[in-house]
């Protein structure tokens, strides 16, 4: 067992829901979110009233958070292979008691072994459903960073990561990412 899933058992994970309900999401976690989502660059449709629903069936999935890691050119994107949703940002759930920026952080720390800052503004918020065979829909927040691509990756296993150009096709579960990510960089370089 590594040390992120004893860190989960510890948080007492329930199948990917600790996070969940309103129950278990604490009032710091709740006003982070709620300020992420309002921040956000791009807010998807649900996003900004899901903390209000979390908990009831439909809303009852975990809260996520992922970082758009992007070169310092704004050309390539750091992207995992995940074993079904194709290739996606690093991230994943936010564990109890933990800020969605401090998970995207520790995420992406965990995923790849980079260690970087996040921009201040969120980049996406947004509400999936990620299991086809569920109705639970969760909340995400994409935070971008933008780093130095000759850092060396120390990827998880199963789960490899690799800079793939922004303006190319890839596989992933959610194609349309791609456009709103190349939008993203691009309202950064715009702002310099």
């Amino acid at each position: 067992m590594d040390e992120r899933e004893r860190r989960r058992q510890r948080a007492g994970e329930d199948g990917g829901r600790e996070t969940g309900g309103r129950g278990t999401l604490s009032p710091t976690v709740v006003r982070a979110a709620r300020q992420d989502v309002a921040a956000a660059a791009v807010r998807l449709p649900g996003a900004a009233g899901w903390l209000d629903g979390a908990g009831t069936a439909e809303h009852s999935g975990p809260l996520v958070a992922e970082v758009w890691v992007f070169d310092v050119r704004g050309r390539r994107i750091l992207l995992e292979e995940h074993p079904w949703r194709g290739l996606v940002p690093p991230g994943g759930k936010v564990d109890a008691g933990e800020t969605p920026r401090r998970a995207a952080a520790r995420e992406l720390l965990e995923e790849t072994g980079l260690s970087a800052v996040l921009l201040n503004r969120p980049a996406m918020a947004f509400v999936r459903r990620f299991r086809a065979d569920s109705a639970a829909t969760t909340l995400g927040l994409s935070y971008a960073a933008v780093v130095d691509p000759r850092q060396p990756l120390r990827c998880e296993p199963g789960q490899p990561a690799a800079w793939f150009a922004l303006d190319s096709a890839w596989a992933s579960a959610f194609p349309e990412d791609r456009d709103r990510m190349r939008r993203f960089f691009g309202s950064l370089a715009t702002a310099r």
